[in-house]
């Protein structure tokens, strides 16, 4: 029988993570720039630098921390990644959703997804939420690419993977709840994701407006596409640092995700908080 790597490798990093923490996580969650401060949430936990799992790469990007926080939030037991990898950063697709894998093979149900993103939906401002409910790959590829080996799918993966409900409705519809009752301003709208590492022009601001995208990123998208392919459920969030297409620099983007980690630890603390209620 032929060994796939990618599953070989993700069992062996979970093997590891297991042996430095205690809890099995049932919710995973990848924080995006300038969100890394919301693990600050984690009770009981435990810290492990990326660089010491096995397989995993450094994160090269200011604003993400690169550690995994295992412990627990309202009493359920959560994986948090402080930071992900990016494709524009050289690495591959198999790199990129890496940890997604080993989430799954440490026993995750669910995986909540956040990130920085530009504002396209004219309605959109500054520090708005933006609870994901569909996207846009417009980075040029996917994770799922190549994963035959000798002629053999991913024995992980079905064949095909049925993408029409990406974002787990009724955690949607948790989202919204939780931010109208704590006041924080959260629309829900599509999210667009390209390669970067450039910032778009204001013709390509149009035209993924006319595409249908209220907010654009360089990640995440990869993250979902694989966690569907492993049975997860994802809930995904976008904090709007900015106008699409308004002169800015990483560092301001980094700078208005810290300015808003007390809205993101309320809205997904309560999240999380509710899900105790309910069937994850």
């Amino acid at each position: 029988m032929i060994k796939n790597v990618q599953i070989e490798r993700a069992k062996k990093a979970a093997n590891f993570i297991k042996k430095q923490a205690d809890v099995r996580p049932i919710i995973g969650i990848i924080l995006g720039s300038g969100l890394g401060d919301f693990a600050e949430n984690v009770e009981n936990k435990r810290t492990i630098p990326y660089n010491k799992i096995p397989y995993f790469v450094k994160t090269g990007v200011k604003g993400h921390t690169g550690r995994l926080v295992i412990g627990k939030i309202s009493n359920l037991p959560v994986a948090v990644m402080q930071g992900r990898f990016h494709f524009y950063e050289g690495h591959s697709m198999s790199v990129v959703t890496f940890p997604v894998r080993v989430l799954k093979q440490l026993g995750i149900k669910c995986l909540f997804v956040t990130n920085a993103a530009g504002g396209i939906n004219p309605k959109f401002k500054t520090g708005d939420f933006m609870i994901i409910k569909d996207h846009i790959n417009l980075m040029g590829t996917n994770p799922l690419l190549n994963q035959a080996q000798n002629g053999l799918i991913d024995s992980e993966f079905e064949p095909f993977i049925n993408m029409k409900d990406a974002y787990y409705k009724q955690y949607i519809s948790l989202g919204e709840k939780t931010a109208s009752k704590s006041g924080i301003m959260a629309k829900t709208g599509v999210l667009a994701a390209i390669q970067g590492p450039i910032y778009e022009t204001p013709a390509e601001i149009k035209m993924l407006r006319r595409l249908g995208a209220d907010a654009v990123c360089m990640s995440t998208i990869p993250e979902v596409i694989m966690a569907r392919a492993l049975n997860l459920k994802v809930f995904g969030i976008s904090l709007i640092t900015n106008k699409a297409g308004v002169h800015l620099s990483h560092k301001n983007v980094v700078k208005e995700s810290e300015k808003n980690i007390k809205k993101l630890d309320i809205l997904l603390a309560g999240i999380i908080k509710k899900l105790k209620k309910t069937k994850i």
